[in-house]
């Protein structure tokens, strides 16, 4: 295929397979979409193919690498001068937990959303917002923004990621007339795609609205689905709301299993908001070991930092690591140092037994 049709190509494969819920696709796609960019200097291109692979990697929990590609991004717009929303950088937040920057970060690509009436931005800022509440417990937040993102005009492919915060956050808010509608939604896609990504949220979400009798093997039936998927994000957060569940039901036992795994899984990505709500309802049922952990050193580099450990890990050289990175090859050297101070290792080689 030439050069110039497959630009215009994967971008419109990667929205077919978002449309689909096929996560292998979405990597594999988003991964050379990405990697086509940078070989061919597109740079106009770059920044957005960045920002979308950066999303799914949300999604698979490497929120590591998701930061890597966000200052990337931010380097490819530097070097351009070409003015783009901040949306990966936005997500990368809002999974995260931290607030106080999500916050600005979604309030600015909503202004601007706005002000160019770009109706599937305002959805993107909206969906992260809903992610940002549902991690923070603060789900009346959470249902407004899911709301105002699955009834945009212009629905692609947010509003649908969007559904199960939707469900999620009326549960929580007791608003089932909306969780019920949301969740008829969702359904049919989940029928249609019958991918496990889709099932497994369409389990997990379906077990919120589910009587008592039924919502365990609902829990357990997304377990299944997302546990055969790339989206561990996904996946975590079904262990988190099975333990809440159980522990609702007076299963304490029961409840701590499900919550120490979420738990886990959810400090390792480094999503803190969740993280938190796990940490809440263990202590709720008497685990008194739900402190959070201290920092690792990988966790203690900085974003570039890690960009360049990743790139050095891949084999690519100071050059190299320089031009992609937009800095120079003495720069990439420097971080590098950085790098092996930290992680207190001598090689390039010994980047493969220390980062995750």
């Amino acid at each position: 295929m030439p050069a110039g049709q497959e630009l215009h190509g994967l971008p419109l494969a990667l929205m077919a397979a978002t449309y689909l819920w096929d996560d292998e696709a979405c990597q594999a796609i988003s991964e050379r979409w990405a990697r086509f960019c940078r070989e061919a200097g597109a740079l106009s291109d770059l920044p957005i193919a960045l920002n979308m692979r950066a999303y799914l990697l949300l999604f698979t929990g490497d929120l590591s690498s998701a930061a890597s590609l966000v200052e990337e991004v931010r380097a490819a717009t530097d070097a351009t001068g070409i003015d783009l929303h901040p949306l990966g950088a936005m997500g990368l937040a809002a999974f995260r937990g931290h607030e106080a920057e999500a916050s600005l970060l979604i309030e600015a690509n909503v202004s601007e959303a706005l002000h160019r009436r770009e109706g599937n931005h305002l959805s993107v800022a909206m969906w992260a917002s809903a992610v940002l509440n549902n991690g923070l417990g603060r789900y009346q937040d959470a249902l407004a923004a899911a709301q105002r993102a699955s009834e945009s005009p212009l629905e692609v492919i947010y509003p649908r990621w969007v559904l199960a915060e939707l469900i999620e956050a009326a549960v929580r808010s007791g608003q089932s007339p909306a969780a019920t509608d949301a969740y008829r939604r969702l359904a049919k896609m989940a029928t249609a795609t019958a991918s496990d990504w889709a099932l497994g949220v369409e389990a997990r979400s379906r077990a919120l609205l589910a009587d008592d009798g039924e919502a365990e093997e609902f829990y357990e039936e997304s377990i299944e689905h997302l546990g055969r998927t790339r989206m561990r994000a996904e996946l975590a957060r079904a262990h988190l709301l099975y333990g809440e569940w159980l522990r609702r039901q007076r299963r304490p036992g029961d409840a701590r299993e499900q919550l120490r795994t979420a738990l886990g899984m959810l400090e390792a990505m480094g999503m803190e908001g969740f993280s938190e709500r796990a940490r809440r309802e263990l202590r709720a049922t008497g685990e008194t070991r739900a402190r959070k952990g201290s920092l690792s050193s990988q966790s203690e580099l900085t974003v570039q930092e890690a960009q360049v450990a990743k790139l050095a890990r891949e084999g690519l050289s100071n050059p190299e690591i320089g031009a992609r990175l937009y800095i120079s090859s003495r720069t990439a050297e420097y971080h590098l140092s950085k790098v092996f101070t930290k992680l207190n290792i001598t090689s390039r080689i010994q980047l493969e037994y220390v980062l995750t």
